[in-house]
């Protein structure tokens, strides 16, 4: 059951969060949709640009349209994520998305917000939410790279300006997250100094916190004891700091990082114990139920086990 972001966001507002899933294949949708109606507990379906490069966004979206039918209790909303103006634009085209990201972060600040206000006016037309970003996170996922040294927290001072001139729904930040397995890496991690004065001056509007995979330490070390070899010094975010940030006005929060660590341990160490086999669907069937286990867990965390009823 599809609910509108608006809806969902103001229902969860300083109480729970969203967790928002990057997805490429069919086992991560599938599991997903049986992890959010098990556990009653509303999500959004990520498609970032790379992923409708792989396996074509009409593909993905056959696929969730069928989890979906599957799973009629499920509630969720299909976002595209790390959109440009040209990716966002498409999606709005396409009517199979109910909210889009554009990301001109990168940009300075009157061409991030000449360009938000572009894709945002589009996207209204058909009642489609819109997500923007404020800030530069730093970090490497998918082809999103940044240098440390370029990473910019989000200024509390330009937030309202930026929200009152775009008209967008809702603001992914900048407060100490990263994209990819390498986060923090002993470095202080949320900066919540920042994240309370966004919220001051953004009062009851929902923030984006990108980059809030956990980066388990447990799955880095068995990805390595079965021939990977990943940084051992890569931090993600504490539960403890994801909970705190929620009062903070985070609804939403982004994970990818975590799914593909996990989907790499699966896969690794089946081969690695059954070396003879070959068939994708016996790692397959493991991961959706690895994959069902994390999202049950981090439906807990967050607060958001039971609150689908909210909306049925």
């Amino acid at each position: 059951m599809i609910v509108h972001p608006k809806t969902i966001y103001k229902n969860c507002y300083g109480k729970y969060a969203i967790p928002a899933i990057n997805v490429f294949t069919m086992e991560q949708i599938y599991a997903l949709f049986r992890s959010g109606q098990k556990s009653n507990a509303p999500f959004i379906v990520q498609i970032t640009p790379l992923a409708r490069e792989y396996a074509s966004s009409s593909i993905l979206i056959s696929i969730i349209e069928s989890a979906a039918k599957l799973y009629p209790n499920a509630v969720y909303f299909v976002h595209l994520d790390h959109g440009n103006e040209k990716h966002a634009l498409s999606a709005i085209k396409s009517n199979k998305y109910n909210s889009v990201m554009i990301d001109a972060s990168h940009k300075n600040f009157e061409n991030n917000i000449n360009k938000t206000k572009s894709v945002v006016i589009e996207a209204h037309k058909k009642n489609i939410f819109v997500e923007a970003e404020l800030g530069i996170l730093s970090g490497k996922e998918d082809d999103i790279s940044v240098e440390e040294k370029s990473a910019k927290y989000t200024q509390p001072s330009e937030v309202f300006s930026f929200v009152n001139k775009t008209k967008c729904d809702s603001l992914a930040v900048a407060v100490g997250t990263s994209h990819g397995a390498y986060k923090f890496q002993g470095k202080q991690g949320i900066q919540f100094d920042i994240l309370k004065e966004i919220q001051k001056n953004l009062p009851a509007f929902p923030i984006v916190l990108h980059g809030g995979s956990a980066v388990n330490i447990d799955e880095v070390n068995r990805i390595n004891e079965n021939g990977g070899n990943l940084n051992q010094g890569a931090a993600g975010v504490s539960s403890e700091e994801i909970v705190k940030s929620i009062s903070y006005g985070v609804c939403k929060i982004n994970i990818a990082t975590d799914l593909r660590l996990l989907w790499t341990r699966v896969h690794r160490e089946f081969f690695n114990d059954a070396p003879e086999l070959f068939d994708p669907i016996l790692p397959g069937k493991i991961y959706m139920v690895e994959f069902e286990k994390f999202m049950m867990k981090k439906f807990d965390l967050i607060g958001a086990t039971g609150k689908a009823s909210n909306f049925i």
